[in-house]
């Protein structure tokens, strides 16, 4: 489903996961780029990203396509950085029973200052259950920035929301794909390396790994589908 006006789209990818995602054309960053941010539907609906502030409105149009915004019990993100949680604190404001939900280190560093509603801090192990829906957070320091980054491992349908993780430039990826999405990563970092290179990065990627994803949510690009453990080792022998 697209908003013709403002190109931002909704689409199922896996069960009850929605990647809604924004284009920015080429004239505003060369090559392209899409802002993803993903929807949990479920007895407690998480939404991972909330993109930057400027593109609330256009997030929360696609987010009613599915269910009321207001309804939101957890609103997520990898890391602080403006189109990971730019625009939490107006999510807060529209969702009464909503929490951030972040690492550790992010609510100590971050939340405490940023947030207007106290962070549902994550453990590394830890496991949030939205009903049908169980995610388990991931601490990944450094991996690809950030000291206070994870991820999060749906265990329901082998999703992992990657973050910055694969990102590919473009204008119009498709929704899902197949394909390829490591050297189109690895070209994107080339052109600007975004990795912090820390001394633990294969061995987080390995811990990934071995959640064996079979759908991998990517901020920035296509989502992917396939054996993520592979493509994961195969990230790592790059960047490790």
């Amino acid at each position: 489903m697209t908003d013709s006006d403002n190109g931002t789209r909704i689409d199922e990818i896996a069960e009850d996961i929605y990647r809604i995602s924004t284009r920015i054309p080429p004239d505003a960053i060369p090559g392209g780029f899409t802002f993803n941010q993903f929807l949990v539907r479920d007895d407690a609906p998480l939404l991972f990203h909330t993109g930057p502030r400027k593109l609330f409105a256009m997030t929360q149009g696609a987010i009613e396509r599915v269910l009321p915004a207001s309804t939101l019990r957890y609103v997520a993100f990898s890391h602080f950085e403006p189109d990971e949680c730019g625009a939490l604190n107006d999510f807060l404001a529209i969702a009464p029973q909503a929490e951030p939900v972040c690492s550790r280190i992010g609510a100590m560093v971050c939340m405490g200052d940023y947030a207007d509603r106290p962070a549902h801090a994550l453990a590394d192990g830890d496991i949030l259950s939205l009903g049908h829906h169980r995610l388990q957070w991931f601490d990944t320091p450094h991996l690809p920035h950030g000291w206070d980054c994870g991820f999060l491992s749906d265990t329901t349908t082998h999703t992992l929301f990657c973050g910055d993780l694969f990102t590919q430039f473009g204008d119009e990826p498709p929704v899902i794909t197949r394909s390829d999405i490591l050297e189109p990563s690895e070209a994107a970092r080339q052109q600007l390396d975004y990795y912090a290179h820390g001394p633990q990065t294969r061995p987080l990627l390995e811990r990934l790994a071995a959640t064996a994803p079979t759908t991998l949510a990517c901020m920035h690009g296509a989502a992917w589908t396939g054996d993520g453990g592979q493509l994961l080792r195969a990230l790592a022998d790059r960047v490790g």
